[in-house]
C-alpha cells in the first residue's frame, strides 16, 4: 500500500491501539480481539519480545484484509525501523524523533510518526518529512496544548498518546486531533487473559470515537 493510502486509512480508522505484551502468542491473541472489536490500526511495540516475528505472523494472517494496518511502535533507530519494515510493518511509531529513522522511512515511503513534546521538536520532525506527530506523553500537557499549537501551525497533524481513555477522548478530538493512540485503558482486560473483554473495550472505543467525530462534524453543518 502506498504511503498516501496508508495515511488516509490511519486517519479514517482514527484509533491506533498501542499493543504491549510479553509473548508473540499473546500479541496475536490481543490483535485478534482488537480487530474483532472494530479497531483496525494496531501498533505492535518493539518492547514485545520477538516483535518482528509477531508482526510477520500478524501481517500474514491478515494479508487479505486491506482495511487492517499493522505498524511497529517504540522504534528508536533506523536499524529497528528496517527490521520492522522487512517484517511487514506498514507504519513506524516512536516515543522520540530520530532523524535517521525519518530518512529511512522517507526512502521506503513508510509513514513515520515520531513522539514530540515541544513545538520546536514538532517543527524539526515536520521538516524531516513526518506528516503525523505523536504527542507523547499527552497526559502531561492536555488537550489545550494541541489547540494552542495548531493556532500558528494549522497544518500540524497531532496524535495524542498516553493517558487516553473513554472519558477524555472527546476532549482531544474537540481540540483538533483526528487520530488517537490508546494503550493501557483499552488493553487492561488482557492482563487477565480476558480477550473477550478486550473486544468489548475496543467496541466501546470505536463507538465513542464515532460519536465524538460525528458531533464535531455536525457543528459545521
Amino acid at each position: 500500500m502506498k504511503k498516501g493510502n496508508i495515511l488516509s486509512a490511519l486517519e479514517k480508522n482514527g484509533i491506533i491501539a498501542v499493543l504491549r505484551t510479553n509473548t508473540v502468542e499473546r500479541a496475536i491473541a490481543i490483535t485478534d480481539a482488537l480487530i474483532e472489536g472494530g479497531i483496525k490500526n494496531i501498533e505492535l511495540t518493539f518492547t514485545v519480545p520477538n516483535a518482528d516475528i509477531a508482526i510477520r505472523k500478524i501481517t500474514e494472517k491478515y494479508k487479505d484484509r486491506r482495511d487492517i494496518l499493522i505498524g511497529a511502535g517504540t522504534v528508536l533507530d533506523s536499524t529497528t525501523a528496517q527490521i520492522a519494515h522487512l517484517s511487514g510493518a506498514e507504519f513506524i511509531v516512536s516515543p522520540t524523533f530520530d532523524k535517521g529513522t525519518a530518512l529511512l522511512c522517507n526512502l521506503y515511503q513508510i509513514p513515520y510518526i515520531p513522539g514530540c513534546m515541544t513545538v520546536n521538536e514538532m517543527k524539526e520532525a515536520m521538516q524531516a518529512g513526518a506528516e503525523i506527530i505523536k504527542l507523547f506523553p499527552s497526559n502531561i500537557v492536555g488537550p489545550a496544548f494541541v489547540k494552542n499549537v495548531k493556532a500558528p501551525l494549522p497544518q500540524l497533524e497531532i496524535m495524542p498518546s498516553g493517558g487516553i481513555n473513554l472519558d477524555n477522548m472527546g476532549d482531544w478530538i474537540k481540540a483538533g486531533c483526528r487520530m488517537i493512540g490508546v494503550g493501557g485503558s483499552l488493553l487492561k482486560p488482557a492482563e487477565n487473559n480476558d480477550f473477550a473483554g478486550v473486544t468489548k473495550m475496543a467496541k466501546a472505543f470505536v463507538r465513542e470515537y464515532q460519536l465524538q467525530t460525528e458531533e464535531l462534524s455536525n457543528q459545521y453543518v
